[in-house]
């Protein structure tokens, strides 16, 4: 039971670390301004890892449109997760007479338990943005959260809304990515 309780604890600190820095990423690519709420809370949640890779990237990634920094603060973060989760849990495996080994599979399995919790991350993060934007779209239409998750979630949203038509005067695209991302969230777990 307390192995149970420190891997949820472990993830979900992870979790939070990487989805701030996809969020910081996603919104430097909206040009969403950061000095406000989310945004403070994201770069004060990841600047200690972003900031040193800015100076470690290429200049020409620094000044592209993509925050690669915090792009690369996510992946980071994620094989520190899985090489965290690997070594407390026992994930590595043992060759009989060698003990541990760490060889090519095991690094192998690292790297796709990082890359599908990046991914798995992103698919949560964007159906929390989602859901939110959905649930303020019949609360409060008019308030600051409502045009910042509009803002973030449009660009998923608009190709949608040209496929889906409004059904008696209401959206089902944000519906429909709901779905979408659930799907994929299980074809990823």
């Amino acid at each position: 039971m307390l192995t149970r309780i420190l891997a949820f604890l472990l993830e979900t600190v992870f979790f939070f670390l990487i989805a701030a820095a996809l969020l910081r990423a996603w919104m430097n690519w909206l040009r969403v301004n950061m000095s406000g709420q989310p945004g403070s809370f994201v770069m004060a949640l990841t600047n200690w890892l972003v900031k040193p890779l800015r100076r470690l990237l290429p200049k020409r990634l620094a000044q592209a449109r993509i925050d690669w920094a915090s792009l690369v603060a996510a992946t980071v973060l994620a094989g520190s997760y899985a090489l965290v989760f690997a070594l407390l849990f026992g994930v590595l495996m043992a060759v009989p007479g060698l003990g541990a080994s760490f060889g090519p599979f095991a690094v192998l399995g690292l790297l796709g338990f990082a890359l599908k919790m990046v991914i798995r991350v992103a698919l949560q993060t964007l159906f929390i943005l989602v859901l939110g934007f959905a649930i303020l779209s019949w609360v409060q239409p008019g308030s600051p959260a409502y045009a910042l998750m509009g803002r973030l979630t449009e660009p998923l949203l608009a190709p949608l809304r040209r496929v889906i038509p409004s059904i008696g005067g209401v959206d089902l695209s944000a519906l429909v990515l709901l779905l979408l991302l659930q799907i994929g969230l299980m074809v990823v777990v």
